[in-house]
Parts: structure tokens; sequence; C-alpha cells
């Protein structure tokens, strides 16, 4: 990832970063930022000399055919961990495990507290399932991240990215080993999120938006297939009146020629 992505990432983008010195050179740490672009998965591991460890879908690892085995072999060699959202309590659960499992070895864990890309680039809710219970469960501090203008570089749709320097800015870390032993308290779970979330917020400059996000993305396409609909009747209503006002002058004509 960093030699073969990495470098040619840093010298084709130029990303700035500021606060590089609060990430430790050693032990375990917890990455929580937000997420404007799938990008945001290789900006960040590759200004940082550590290695850091994100979770993915596990579709993303069991998808068939030569591009589902291509997929599966780039993100086992970026340091992804597949993560099976089938099971009762989703993909909550297995990001727990998982971020457990590499904070114990004491390497650095990333997070996308808002649990999706933001859909319009505002900083949504952040869900308190997994970074809580992880930061909980473990006692790793949590290091705030904001991901600056990714979304601009490459937004969906677009085949070809945008050439610009995104930034990357993380902040001090926050401890929150005296909620230790508290991790199935939701109040505290919530409490906890919310912290980290305003400091993202502050770092970011973003506007919050007290939902979630999975939720916001439902809004907007349930208003997009809405307007939609309305567009279709709209040009059906045209038509028939187009239709209607033909008949009307074919019938006039007919009038005046029989006068």
């Amino acid at each position: 990832m960093k030699v073969s992505i990495g470098g040619p990432l840093k010298l084709v983008f130029r990303p700035w970063v500021e606060g590089l010195e609060n990430v430790p050179a050693e032990g375990p740490a917890i990455l929580a930022s937000n997420h404007l672009s799938f990008s945001d998965s290789f900006f960040l591991p590759a200004v940082l000399d550590r290695k850091v460890t994100f979770i993915a879908k596990a579709e993303y690892f069991t998808t068939p055919g030569v591009k589902g085995r291509m997929t599966a072999a780039f993100f086992k060699g970026v340091g992804q961990l597949p993560v099976d959202r089938s099971g009762a309590r989703g993909a909550g659960e297995a990001a727990v495990k998982s971020g457990i499992g590499v904070l114990e070895r004491g390497e650095l864990f990333g997070i996308y507290p808002e649990g999706t890309r933001s859909p319009d680039g505002r900083l949504y809710r952040g869900k308190p399932g997994g970074l809580a219970r992880v930061a909980l469960a473990t006692g790793a501090p949590v290091l705030p991240v904001a991901m600056i203008d990714t979304e601009k570089i490459q937004p969906p749709g677009q085949v070809v990215p945008k050439l610009m320097r995104p930034g990357i800015r993380i902040g001090e870390p926050l401890d929150f080993r005296r909620y230790q032993g508290m991790e199935h308290d939701r109040f505290v779970l919530r409490a906890v999120t919310d912290e980290v979330m305003y400091e993202i917020m502050k770092l970011s400059g973003q506007e919050y938006v007290d939902m979630y996000a999975t939720a916001a993305k439902r809004q907007l396409a349930e208003e997009a297939k809405a307007e939609k609909e309305a567009a279709k009747a709209a040009k059906a209503a045209g038509a028939q009146a187009e239709r209607e006002q033909a008949e009307k002058e074919k019938q006039a004509d007919g009038t005046d020629r029989a006068g």
C-alpha cells in the first residue's frame, strides 16, 4: 500500500497534513474520521508511517469472478478486514470484534463513526455501536481525524479523478478510560460518540446534521424518486394536453370546411 499506492498518491495529489505529532509512534490508537470519499482509506494511511487497519464489508472479499478475486486481493493487500453484516447485530458487532483484535496487537485501527460516506459533504451523527464500544473495551486513545476536500477529487460517477490537494487534520487524543466497564451503557456510548463527532466537526469545519447518514441517503433517494415521478407525470400531462389541443384543432378545421 505505502510503496505501490501511497508513494504515487502523495506525489500526484500532495495532501497536506496537520497534527501528525498526535499519532503515537507505537502502541494502540483509534483513528476516528469523517467519511467523504472512497479515497479516504488511501490518503490517511499514505501520510502515516504506521499501518492503519480499516474494516470493509465482506462482499469485497467474496464476490466471484476475476474482478471479484482482484478486488479481494487488493483489499487484503492494503490490510482491510472483512466484516460480515449478515449476523444478528450486523456490521456493528463485527466491527467491535475486529477493532478490539487490531488494538490488542498494539496497532492503529481506523473507523468511520458515521457508518457510511456523507451524501452531501456535511457531517452526520455518529453511530455509537462500533467506535465507543471498541474504545471502552480496550482503553485505547481516540484520535479525531478530519478529511478535507477528498469528495471533490472523485465525486460519485466521475471516472477520472481531479488533481487537487486534499487535507488531513489529526486532533489530540481523547481519553475515555474513565468510562471503562460501561461499554453496554447506551447513554455512555452516545456521550462518547458525540464528543468524538464534536471534535471532528471542529477540525473539519463541516456543517453538522443531527441524523444518521444512512437515513439522509434514504431521504435523498426518496426525494430524487419523487422528483423523477413528478417530471414523468408532468411530461405525460403535457403530451395529453398536446393531443387534446390537436384534436380540438382538427375538429375546428373540419367545422370550417363544412361551413
